[in-house]
């Protein structure tokens, strides 16, 4: 099983970026799937996650209210939707599936997470 992560690129502040998640040979709705970053310098840091089924979404301060996590219908694509991004969000994002959750809970620790993905970079930058 891989996860494989899209949609980064250099976006100027304040503008949006869609990243998505899949997973080849897995559907993941019966997983929570986390999205994680890491800058340069710093260590990796939680995002957002959504739990299976996308029934909860927990997001850090730090992007509440600007970033959106969700779950296609198909449920087979994670997406982390960005607005009013800034040059703290400059980042590698991965997501990671967590394969046998808590059902409807999701969470931040990394250990939690068995499967993750490249990442994808995202810059943030005029």
């Amino acid at each position: 099983l891989q996860l494989v992560e899209s949609g980064g690129g250099l976006v100027q502040p304040e503008g949006s970026l869609r990243l998505s998640c899949t997973a080849s040979g897995a559907t993941l709705g019966d997983s929570a799937i986390g999205w994680f970053r890491q800058a340069p310098g710093k260590e990796r840091e939680p995002v957002s996650c959504i739990s299976d089924r996308g029934r909860t979404q927990n997001y850090m301060n730090s992007v509440k209210g600007r970033f959106t996590i969700s779950m296609n219908a198909a449920l087979d694509t994670i997406y982390l939707q960005m607005t009013r991004l800034n040059a703290e969000d400059t980042a590698v994002y991965s997501c990671a599936a967590d394969w046998d959750p808590f059902e409807g809970s999701c969470s931040f620790g990394e250990g939690w997470y068995e499967t993750w993905g490249q990442g994808t970079q995202v810059t943030v930058s005029s």
